[in-house]
């Protein structure tokens, strides 16, 4: 590949092949894996985009899709010269439809960046989490997104309402069209939610926008141990309007005030946290949170809590949440993202404390997790002194004690993180032979020459 060829594609500004640039766009938030991007393209257009894959056909060049780069797969990663493909320039949001409260954006567009547009026009984009201010709402829709309120507003499927897409032949489909109701065979819209860029580039999305979130209260709570996460759920689930419920470790809560500098939420230390959003419109909702607590305190359950008194305190009682994973980046932590049913969380916790403990007894290992939608994080903190190679090695012995757990009780070894590189060698813990093999199927009649993210998922 020349760069002339690379010249006819696209205006010099559109490509980079500088060392910097092919190290910072040709990876993702994961760290283990060694960069060999050989080019990196910015189109700005859809047009573009299905030039570049037309051309990547005719010489079997492997592209892979980058958004944001907040992935924790590797599935935004080029490890064998592929040429980069940054959706970064394409940040446009196109138009905005009042009757029907959607929006049209390209796939660059940054996700706070919708959510502070919803806001703006009295609206709300309640896919939530961290990495906001620098993930894409392409990559959202690529990884199927979930975050932080999936117990009250679900994942980024239940928000798309149309998608423009590239195939791997360089066609141009256009999914769906915004329509609520549309019985007309297969949706194929579906299939590129959550498909890791191995079908095709999405490059425009009609996202359905939400009113605007009632008040709300966060509490944060110190639990008597684990038996009693679900317990505490159960009571906010059924006599609150629960937005979210997360869990987090006091080890995960003694990295992030350590890092950050916060105030621990109360003096009482106990051995899991868990923070919970109630919405709070009125006196009969402040009631029912305040009931909820009580009744938990009463049942020894809850040893202490706390709840937000101004918007500020409920902005720092969701840092102790979710500067987590930020406050363990410089432990090169290697994580693991699992789900099981809600139902089964707690007698999966059980066997997979059990797991961690037998195999990490002097290592530290981090819990948190989004427990109102059966959603753990476990990050493994590298020990000083031990080289990359050797701590992944022996990471991945116990992925699959891990991950024979979650297919006991019938998981994902993947919950929201996607498979990528990092999850691929254990999809059968999840998904029957039968099902990879259609995935397979799927992906040969979209991208034939395998040209789109080669190498990730199956």
């Amino acid at each position: 590949m020349s760069m002339q060829e690379l010249m006819e594609l696209l205006p010099a500004d559109q490509i980079k092949i500088d060392s910097a640039s092919l190290l910072t766009y040709g990876k993702d938030w994961t760290t283990y894996f060694d960069v060999k991007a050989s080019a990196i393209l910015f189109p700005k257009t859809t047009d573009e985009v299905a030039k570049i894959v037309r051309w990547a056909r005719k010489y079997r060049v492997g592209l892979v899709p980058s958004g944001g780069r907040t992935g924790l797969s590797g599935a935004a990663v080029a490890t064998n010269g592929e040429v980069v493909v940054s959706l970064e320039r394409m940040n446009k949001i196109l138009s905005f439809n009042e009757t029907d409260q959607m929006v049209v954006c390209q796939a660059g567009v940054i996700t706070e960046t919708l959510q502070d547009f919803a806001r703006s026009k009295n609206l709300y984009y309640p896919v939530d989490f961290a990495a906001r201010g620098s993930s894409q709402i392409g990559g959202n829709i690529a990884t199927n997104a979930g975050g932080i309120k999936v117990v009250r507003y679900g994942l980024t499927r239940d928000w798309v309402a149309g998608l423009k897409v590239v195939t791997g032949t360089g066609e141009v489909l256009e999914l769906n069209n915004g329509l609520i109701k549309n019985a007309t065979g297969l949706d194929l819209r579906h299939l590129f939610v959550g498909s890791e860029g191995i079908l095709g580039f999405i490059t425009e999305c009609t996202i359905r926008l939400a009113p605007p979130p009632p008040p709300s209260k966060v509490m944060v709570l110190g639990l008597s141990n684990l038996a009693a996460v679900m317990k505490v759920f159960a009571q906010f689930k059924n006599r609150t309007k629960l937005v979210a419920f997360e869990m987090f470790s006091d080890k995960a809560l003694e990295k992030v005030i350590a890092s950050t500098g916060l105030a621990m939420p109360f003096e009482t230390k106990t051995e899991l946290y868990v923070l919970a959003e109630l919405e709070s419109q009125s006196n009969i909702d402040e009631e029912q949170n305040m009931a909820a607590f009580e009744k938990c305190l009463l049942e020894g359950w809850v040893l202490d809590g706390v709840i937000s008194q101004s918007d500020v305190q409920a902005k720092n009682f969701w840092r102790l949440r979710e500067d987590i994973s930020e406050s363990l980046a410089k432990y090169s932590p290697y994580k693991n993202d699992i789900s099981v049913a809600i139902s089964e969380v707690p007698s999966f916790m059980r066997d997979l404390n059990l797991v961690l403990t037998e195999s990490y007894p002097t290592w530290e290992v981090i819990w948190f997790g989004h427990i109102g939608d059966g959603n753990l994080h476990i990050n493994i903190l590298r020990p000083e002194g031990l080289s990359k190679e050797a701590f992944v090695k022996e990471c991945r012995k116990v992925d699959i004690l891990v991950f024979e757990a979650v297919m006991k009780h019938r998981g994902s070894i993947s919950a929201e993180h996607g498979v990528g590189l990092t999850k691929k060698p254990f999809l059968r813990f999840s998904r029957s032979q039968a099902e990879i093999d259609l995935m397979k199927g799927i992906k040969h009649t979209f991208d034939p020459d395998n040209i789109l993210n080669p190498g990730k998922v199956i």
